[in-house]
């Protein structure tokens, strides 16, 4: 039996990083509060203030799940907007002029990271090792009294290796500088508090675990006078504009179904990344698994096959029914090597060979078998041809 999406799709969807199918419990919540709550929160008229309550219920329900206050929570757009408010709101209060991310943030974090040296910030960069694992001995010694935020992903998007936020949060701490975690992969996928983290703000998005596109959340610790990126009057004068309360009841929902299923979720989507990850190393020559020796997001499995590119794997599987992405930023001028790779020491071949498979909690060992069955059928000729000219 292979699971709805695939079957609504007519493929084995493996791309779960870059978005989930909204549940039926988020959709479902979205409707309800279109049709039932579509006045606006900040009117104090009846039909308002139903939205007011019905909004804060929602806030309420994610802040539970994400293990933050309901005050500490300011819903945004998405993790983008939420990381750009987190690191351009920590320079403006602090008064600081330098910012530290790691080598493998995300290209919309480095995006910005680049805008902002071209404004005279100092932007540096944590390197990590040949596993992808944050280096906890550059961090100590990049972390000084001029840095305004350190910013970390808690689990890198293409690798799935999990970052020592705890530790690198001791550290801004102790420097007098805010700690910023970038949680988008984490939400739902492994146990989050942001109370427990250390950090002093945190981002994450509805469409990583379920919940609709186009909102997320910041998080922001009690005590920390975050200016606005956007002013207005709305979520404590933090984020300006009518809230999305329909894509909020849809994170909401998203949030229960999470939390109500979240260690069965871990443990099956564990056992079947395992099961891929060993049927295509004994049916392929020549895969290799990026981050293998660090702990990993129980749902991501990053690859290359042998030094095939990865646009042309990506091209077979498709054809097969396998729906999955590369660890490279697409261009028009076709795949660039990935930068999270390269931040590893791979070089620009391996790197443009990488290949991301990132299961659901929906993913059945069928769609697992089918995957392994196709990467075999597909690759397989490609890769004996590679080892037959290489002899």
């Amino acid at each position: 039996m292979t699971s709805p999406a695939a079957q609504a799709a007519n493929v084995v969807y493996l791309d779960h990083n870059a978005t989930t199918r909204p549940v039926p419990e988020a959709v479902a919540a979205m409707v309800q509060a279109l049709q039932a709550s579509w006045a606006n929160p900040s009117s104090a008229h009846g039909p308002g203030q139903d939205a007011r309550r019905a909004l804060a219920a929602a806030r309420a329900r994610v802040a539970a799940f994400l293990g933050c206050g309901a005050a500490e929570l300011v819903f945004t757009s998405g993790a983008t907007e939420a990381n750009h408010m987190a690191l351009l709101g920590a320079l403006q209060m602090s008064g600081r002029e330098r910012i530290l991310m790691s080598a493998v943030e995300h290209p919309g974090s480095q995006a910005l990271a680049q805008r902002l040296r071209g404004q005279g910030v100092k932007v540096d960069l944590i390197p990590v090792d040949a596993q992808g694992r944050l280096s906890l001995a550059a961090a100590r010694s990049l972390i000084a009294d001029d840095v305004a935020v350190v910013s970390v992903m808690g689990a890198n998007n293409e690798t799935g290796v999990l970052m020592p936020v705890a530790e690198v949060a001791a550290l801004a701490r102790s420097a007098g500088a805010l700690m910023h975690v970038d949680a988008t992969q984490l939400a739902g996928k492994a146990p989050l508090s942001f109370a427990a983290s250390g950090a002093d703000l945190m981002s994450v998005s509805a469409h990583k675990l379920g919940g609709p596109k186009g909102v997320g959340a910041l998080m922001v610790r009690k005590g920390v006078a975050l200016p606005a990126l956007l002013s207005g009057r709305q979520e404590r004068n933090r984020r300006g504009g009518t809230e999305n309360l329909p894509g909020i009841a849809g994170f909401a929902a998203a949030c229960d179904r999470a939390a109500a299923t979240l260690a069965a979720d871990i443990r099956h989507m564990a056992a079947q990344r395992a099961r891929l990850e060993a049927g295509l190393a004994a049916a392929l020559p020549g895969v290799h698994v990026y981050g293998a020796e660090a702990e990993r997001l129980c749902n991501t499995l990053c690859l290359r096959f042998g030094t095939l590119d990865a646009e042309q794997v990506l091209m077979k599987l498709e054809r097969a029914g396998i729906v999955a992405s590369s660890g490279a930023a697409c261009s028009a001028g076709g795949t660039q090597p990935s930068h999270v790779l390269l931040a590893m020491g791979e070089s620009p071949l391996h790197a443009k060979a990488a290949v991301r498979l990132s299961l659901g909690f929906d993913t059945t060992a069928a769609d697992i078998d089918a995957a392994i069955a196709a990467a075999t059928q597909e690759l397989l000729p490609l890769l004996a041809d590679g080892l037959a000219a290489a002899a």
